[in-house]
């Protein structure tokens, strides 16, 4: 435990230090909504079914980058490799790495989450817990991720390869029941379904009712799968 908060305390100095890191994960999801919203300016009714979706999804896509780029760095400086030199376990190592950015993901999605409002897109607090588990989803996975990736430039492809396939599966653009249905069966395995179909749930109730539980409670045993395989492909440095 100490390993963990240890870990976690010295990647949130690092992150402080490195202000466009910052500027990304805090402020960047922001304008992307803001954005969003004037792209949608003559038809605010579209912006207000979607935006509590993109308030998830930005975070995401956002988390899911900055953490892989900056696992693939650890390794390749060599700092994972003296970090595993001390009697730091790898499951420590990785829980502190989750640790910090989810501590990331809550002001991500805080900041976020006020934008919105001002936006005039309602925000409960259903919303505003699910975007904070979107976000450490997206951090997640790019840990898992990471580890098969030999420079940043390979991390940074891996989103185009994990993170699009997902947004158009997962019924954001186009409902589930009208894909073929392989693509609808291959949509149930993606994390993104069920956090887009919590989002939309959301629009129905100002709290959290029974399916938004149950997606939550799936989105929560993703996060812990991928922390798990991360742990166990976590490897000192890049052959």
């Amino acid at each position: 435990m100490n390993g963990t908060v240890a870990t976690a305390q010295r990647v949130l100095r690092q992150l402080s230090h490195d202000r466009r890191s910052v500027a990304i994960v805090v402020v960047l999801p922001s304008i992307l909504l803001v954005l969003f919203r004037y792209v949608f300016d003559g038809s605010p009714v579209v912006f207000d079914r979607v935006g509590p979706q993109m308030l998830g999804i930005f975070p995401f896509v956002v988390m899911f980058l900055v953490t892989s780029v900056t696992m693939v760095r650890e390794r390749t400086s060599g700092t994972l490799e003296r970090l595993m030199t001390t009697p730091l376990r790898r499951g420590e190592l990785i829980a502190g790495y989750a640790l910090a950015f989810g501590a990331a993901a809550l002001v991500q999605a805080l900041v976020s989450s006020a934008v919105a409002r001002s936006l005039g897109l309602g925000t409960g607090w259903a919303v505003v817990l699910l975007a904070v588990v979107d976000a450490i989803l997206g951090t997640a996975l790019g840990l898992f991720f990471s580890a098969f990736a030999r420079t940043e430039f390979q991390a940074v492809q891996f989103m185009p390869a994990v993170v699009i396939p997902q947004l158009l599966l997962c019924g954001l653009i186009a409902p589930r029941e009208r894909m073929a249905d392989v693509l609808d069966w291959i949509s149930t395995v993606l994390p993104l379904t069920w956090a887009t179909d919590a989002f939309t749930e959301s629009l129905t109730t100002s709290g959290m009712n029974a399916v938004m539980w149950r997606d939550l409670a799936i989105l929560v045993g993703f996060v812990a799968l991928a922390v798990a395989g991360a742990a166990l492909t976590l490897r000192r440095r890049t052959p």
